[in-house]
Protein backbone atom coordinates (compact mmCIF):
# COMPACT_ATOMS: atom_id res chain seq x y z
CA UNK A 1 0.00 0.00 0.00
CA UNK A 2 1.29 3.64 -0.71
CA UNK A 3 2.23 5.81 2.03
CA UNK A 4 1.88 9.36 2.35
CA UNK A 5 5.82 11.48 2.01
CA UNK A 6 7.73 10.25 5.13
CA UNK A 7 4.94 9.91 7.84
CA UNK A 8 4.15 6.26 6.30
CA UNK A 9 0.92 6.79 6.73
CA UNK A 10 -1.57 5.43 4.35
CA UNK A 11 -3.68 7.45 1.96
CA UNK A 12 -6.86 8.57 3.97
CA UNK A 13 -10.02 7.18 2.44
CA UNK A 14 -11.30 10.42 0.74
CA UNK A 15 -15.32 9.63 0.61
CA UNK A 16 -15.48 9.82 3.99
CA UNK A 17 -13.13 12.62 5.58
CA UNK A 18 -14.14 14.16 8.64
CA UNK A 19 -11.93 16.75 11.12
CA UNK A 20 -8.60 15.52 13.41
CA UNK A 21 -7.29 16.41 16.27
CA UNK A 22 -4.40 13.78 18.00
CA UNK A 23 -5.40 11.22 15.84
CA UNK A 24 -6.50 10.50 12.30
CA UNK A 25 -10.26 10.56 11.93
CA UNK A 26 -10.80 11.15 15.90
CA UNK A 27 -13.25 13.40 14.91
CA UNK A 28 -12.21 16.06 17.25
CA UNK A 29 -13.68 19.64 16.74
CA UNK A 30 -13.23 23.17 18.61
CA UNK A 31 -16.35 25.81 18.27
CA UNK A 32 -17.31 28.61 20.20
CA UNK A 33 -20.49 31.00 20.95
CA UNK A 34 -21.71 33.12 22.91
CA UNK A 35 -24.90 32.66 24.89
CA UNK A 36 -27.14 35.57 26.18
CA UNK A 37 -26.37 34.11 29.67
CA UNK A 38 -25.06 35.46 32.59
CA UNK A 39 -21.99 33.41 33.20
CA UNK A 40 -21.58 30.71 36.14
CA UNK A 41 -21.60 26.68 36.10
CA UNK A 42 -25.30 27.01 34.85
CA UNK A 43 -24.11 28.64 31.61
CA UNK A 44 -21.46 26.35 31.49
CA UNK A 45 -23.54 23.38 31.41
CA UNK A 46 -25.81 25.13 28.77
CA UNK A 47 -22.86 25.79 26.81
CA UNK A 48 -22.14 21.42 26.99
CA UNK A 49 -25.87 20.68 26.03
CA UNK A 50 -26.09 22.76 23.44
CA UNK A 51 -22.75 21.44 22.01
CA UNK A 52 -25.13 17.66 22.75
CA UNK A 53 -28.06 19.40 20.95
CA UNK A 54 -25.78 19.73 17.78
CA UNK A 55 -24.84 16.06 17.29
CA UNK A 56 -21.80 16.31 19.03
CA UNK A 57 -20.14 14.32 21.67
CA UNK A 58 -18.03 14.18 24.24
CA UNK A 59 -18.67 18.00 24.63
CA UNK A 60 -15.55 19.86 27.20
CA UNK A 61 -15.80 23.33 28.20
CA UNK A 62 -12.29 24.38 27.57
CA UNK A 63 -12.73 27.90 28.09
CA UNK A 64 -15.95 30.19 29.38
CA UNK A 65 -15.83 34.34 29.87
CA UNK A 66 -18.21 36.21 31.52
CA UNK A 67 -18.76 38.96 28.91
CA UNK A 68 -20.99 41.05 31.31
CA UNK A 69 -24.82 42.07 31.29
CA UNK A 70 -25.60 38.60 30.68
CA UNK A 71 -23.49 37.26 28.14
CA UNK A 72 -21.37 34.06 28.30
CA UNK A 73 -18.49 32.97 25.87
CA UNK A 74 -17.62 29.45 25.48
CA UNK A 75 -14.83 28.02 23.46
CA UNK A 76 -15.69 23.73 23.52
CA UNK A 77 -14.20 20.83 22.27
CA UNK A 78 -16.02 17.55 20.87
CA UNK A 79 -16.58 14.91 18.70
CA UNK A 80 -18.06 14.79 15.53
CA UNK A 81 -19.52 11.41 13.76
CA UNK A 82 -20.17 12.94 10.26
CA UNK A 83 -17.86 12.73 7.25
CA UNK A 84 -17.66 14.35 3.59
CA UNK A 85 -17.43 12.69 0.50
CA UNK A 86 -14.55 14.80 -0.48
CA UNK A 87 -14.71 12.57 -4.06
CA UNK A 88 -17.86 14.72 -4.50
CA UNK A 89 -17.39 18.34 -3.30
CA UNK A 90 -17.49 20.91 -6.49
CA UNK A 91 -16.90 24.62 -5.98
CA UNK A 92 -17.14 27.25 -8.85
CA UNK A 93 -14.26 28.91 -9.76
CA UNK A 94 -12.88 32.23 -11.35
CA UNK A 95 -12.60 31.84 -14.95
CA UNK A 96 -9.45 32.21 -16.80
CA UNK A 97 -5.61 31.90 -15.76
CA UNK A 98 -3.52 33.66 -13.00
CA UNK A 99 -1.24 36.03 -14.92
CA UNK A 100 1.71 38.30 -13.30
CA UNK A 101 1.13 42.27 -13.31
CA UNK A 102 3.76 42.49 -16.73
CA UNK A 103 1.40 39.56 -18.58
CA UNK A 104 -1.66 41.70 -17.64
CA UNK A 105 -0.24 44.86 -18.72
CA UNK A 106 0.65 43.25 -22.14
CA UNK A 107 -2.76 41.41 -22.29
CA UNK A 108 -4.50 44.18 -22.22
CA UNK A 109 -1.94 46.16 -24.76
CA UNK A 110 -2.96 43.74 -27.36
CA UNK A 111 -5.84 42.67 -26.87
CA UNK A 112 -7.99 45.26 -26.09
CA UNK A 113 -5.42 48.11 -27.35
CA UNK A 114 -6.63 50.97 -24.85
CA UNK A 115 -6.13 51.49 -21.09
CA UNK A 116 -9.06 49.81 -18.99
CA UNK A 117 -10.91 51.88 -16.81
CA UNK A 118 -11.79 50.00 -13.51
CA UNK A 119 -13.72 51.56 -10.44
CA UNK A 120 -13.69 50.70 -6.95
CA UNK A 121 -15.71 51.48 -4.25
CA UNK A 122 -16.74 50.05 -0.45
CA UNK A 123 -20.79 50.62 -1.54
CA UNK A 124 -23.49 51.25 1.38
CA UNK A 125 -23.00 52.42 4.64
CA UNK A 126 -19.91 50.13 4.61
CA UNK A 127 -16.92 52.84 5.66
CA UNK A 128 -13.95 49.76 5.74
CA UNK A 129 -11.68 50.69 2.85
CA UNK A 130 -9.03 48.36 4.01
CA UNK A 131 -10.28 45.33 1.18
CA UNK A 132 -10.62 47.83 -1.81
CA UNK A 133 -7.58 50.04 -0.89
CA UNK A 134 -5.30 46.42 -0.95
CA UNK A 135 -6.67 45.91 -4.74
CA UNK A 136 -7.11 49.37 -6.08
CA UNK A 137 -3.79 51.83 -3.96
CA UNK A 138 -0.33 51.91 -5.96
CA UNK A 139 1.47 49.94 -2.75
CA UNK A 140 -0.96 47.14 -2.69
CA UNK A 141 -0.15 44.17 -0.33
CA UNK A 142 1.49 41.52 0.14
CA UNK A 143 4.39 42.51 -2.22
CA UNK A 144 2.11 43.06 -5.07
CA UNK A 145 0.96 46.36 -5.91
CA UNK A 146 -2.39 47.70 -6.83
CA UNK A 147 -4.10 48.56 -10.30
CA UNK A 148 -3.03 51.94 -9.72
CA UNK A 149 0.46 50.66 -10.83
CA UNK A 150 -0.21 48.75 -13.83
CA UNK A 151 0.44 50.75 -17.21
CA UNK A 152 -2.69 49.61 -19.11
CA UNK A 153 -5.12 50.16 -16.27
CA UNK A 154 -6.77 53.33 -15.43
CA UNK A 155 -8.05 52.78 -11.24
CA UNK A 156 -10.17 55.30 -9.90
CA UNK A 157 -10.86 54.59 -6.22
CA UNK A 158 -13.69 56.06 -4.68
CA UNK A 159 -13.49 55.30 -1.34
CA UNK A 160 -15.91 53.89 1.46
CA UNK A 161 -19.90 54.82 1.86
CA UNK A 162 -20.65 54.99 -1.99
CA UNK A 163 -24.06 54.53 -2.74
CA UNK A 164 -25.08 52.45 -5.73
CA UNK A 165 -26.70 55.47 -7.13
CA UNK A 166 -23.00 57.31 -7.33
CA UNK A 167 -21.19 54.49 -8.49
CA UNK A 168 -23.43 54.28 -11.74
CA UNK A 169 -22.84 57.95 -12.36
CA UNK A 170 -19.28 57.14 -11.90
CA UNK A 171 -19.33 54.61 -14.04
CA UNK A 172 -21.06 57.00 -16.67
CA UNK A 173 -18.49 60.00 -15.86
CA UNK A 174 -14.88 57.75 -16.12
CA UNK A 175 -17.01 55.42 -18.82
CA UNK A 176 -16.09 52.69 -17.48
CA UNK A 177 -15.21 48.71 -18.01
CA UNK A 178 -15.53 47.30 -14.87
CA UNK A 179 -16.82 47.51 -10.94
CA UNK A 180 -15.26 46.37 -8.07
CA UNK A 181 -17.13 46.79 -5.01
CA UNK A 182 -16.19 45.74 -1.37
CA UNK A 183 -18.10 44.84 1.45
CA UNK A 184 -16.73 44.00 4.63
CA UNK A 185 -20.17 44.50 6.91
CA UNK A 186 -21.76 41.52 6.74
CA UNK A 187 -24.14 41.58 9.99
CA UNK A 188 -28.02 40.76 9.10
CA UNK A 189 -26.85 39.77 5.65
CA UNK A 190 -26.43 43.57 4.57
CA UNK A 191 -23.80 42.73 2.35
CA UNK A 192 -26.46 41.03 -0.02
CA UNK A 193 -28.89 43.18 0.02
CA UNK A 194 -27.16 45.89 -0.82
CA UNK A 195 -24.99 43.95 -3.63
CA UNK A 196 -28.35 42.67 -4.75
CA UNK A 197 -29.46 46.56 -5.22
CA UNK A 198 -26.82 47.32 -7.35
CA UNK A 199 -27.29 44.67 -9.74
CA UNK A 200 -30.70 45.84 -9.93
CA UNK A 201 -30.19 48.81 -10.98
CA UNK A 202 -27.35 48.47 -13.65
CA UNK A 203 -30.20 46.16 -15.06
CA UNK A 204 -32.95 48.96 -15.01
CA UNK A 205 -30.15 51.20 -16.69
CA UNK A 206 -29.69 48.43 -19.32
CA UNK A 207 -26.20 48.42 -18.27
CA UNK A 208 -25.60 45.06 -16.75
CA UNK A 209 -24.15 43.63 -19.77
CA UNK A 210 -21.50 46.51 -20.79
CA UNK A 211 -19.75 45.79 -17.28
CA UNK A 212 -17.58 43.44 -15.72
CA UNK A 213 -19.02 43.73 -12.56
CA UNK A 214 -16.90 42.05 -9.51
CA UNK A 215 -17.69 41.75 -5.57
CA UNK A 216 -15.03 41.46 -2.79
CA UNK A 217 -15.01 40.55 1.22
CA UNK A 218 -13.57 38.53 3.78
CA UNK A 219 -17.57 36.77 3.51
CA UNK A 220 -17.55 36.80 -0.26
CA UNK A 221 -17.01 33.78 -1.88
CA UNK A 222 -17.53 33.48 -6.10
CA UNK A 223 -20.48 30.96 -5.72
CA UNK A 224 -22.29 33.86 -3.37
CA UNK A 225 -20.98 36.11 -5.97
CA UNK A 226 -22.82 34.34 -8.78
CA UNK A 227 -25.63 33.70 -7.11
CA UNK A 228 -26.36 37.61 -6.54
CA UNK A 229 -25.51 38.30 -10.62
CA UNK A 230 -21.73 39.02 -10.57
CA UNK A 231 -19.67 38.05 -12.53
CA UNK A 232 -17.21 37.02 -9.88
CA UNK A 233 -15.93 36.63 -6.66
CA UNK A 234 -13.33 37.27 -4.54
CA UNK A 235 -12.70 36.31 -0.54
CA UNK A 236 -9.41 36.76 1.53
CA UNK A 237 -5.77 36.47 0.02
CA UNK A 238 -6.88 37.77 -3.09
CA UNK A 239 -4.51 39.88 -4.61
CA UNK A 240 -4.49 42.87 -7.56
CA UNK A 241 -3.13 40.54 -10.60
CA UNK A 242 -6.21 38.13 -9.74
CA UNK A 243 -8.76 40.65 -10.21
CA UNK A 244 -6.89 42.77 -12.99
CA UNK A 245 -6.27 39.34 -14.64
CA UNK A 246 -10.04 38.46 -14.54
CA UNK A 247 -11.51 41.63 -15.39
CA UNK A 248 -8.98 41.79 -18.57
CA UNK A 249 -9.78 38.55 -20.18
CA UNK A 250 -13.77 38.87 -19.53
CA UNK A 251 -13.76 42.37 -21.07
CA UNK A 252 -11.95 40.53 -24.37
CA UNK A 253 -14.06 37.26 -24.34
CA UNK A 254 -17.35 39.40 -23.61
CA UNK A 255 -16.15 41.26 -26.53
CA UNK A 256 -16.51 44.48 -24.06
CA UNK A 257 -12.78 46.19 -25.93
CA UNK A 258 -15.20 48.10 -27.93
CA UNK A 259 -18.65 48.24 -26.20
CA UNK A 260 -18.21 50.43 -23.25
CA UNK A 261 -21.07 52.35 -21.58
CA UNK A 262 -20.41 55.59 -23.99
CA UNK A 263 -18.17 53.87 -26.47
CA UNK A 264 -21.64 52.10 -27.63
CA UNK A 265 -23.94 54.93 -26.33
CA UNK A 266 -24.93 55.61 -23.31
CA UNK A 267 -27.65 53.46 -21.93
CA UNK A 268 -31.18 54.60 -21.97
Amino acid sequence: MAIIGRTGATPPDLTRVRPYGDTLDDGAVQLSFTLPVPFGDEAREAARLMALGMGLTEPSIYHGADLGEGYSFFIVYARTAVTVDFTKVVVPKVEGRRMTKTEIDTFISEQVGRKLVLLGACTGTDAHTVGIDAIMNLKGISGEKGLESYHEIEAHNLGSQVSNEALIEAAYRYNADALLVSQIVTQKDVHKTNLTELIELLEAEGLRDKLVVVAGGPRIGHELALELGYDAGFGPGTLAPDVAGFVAQQVVARGLATRGLLRGGKAG
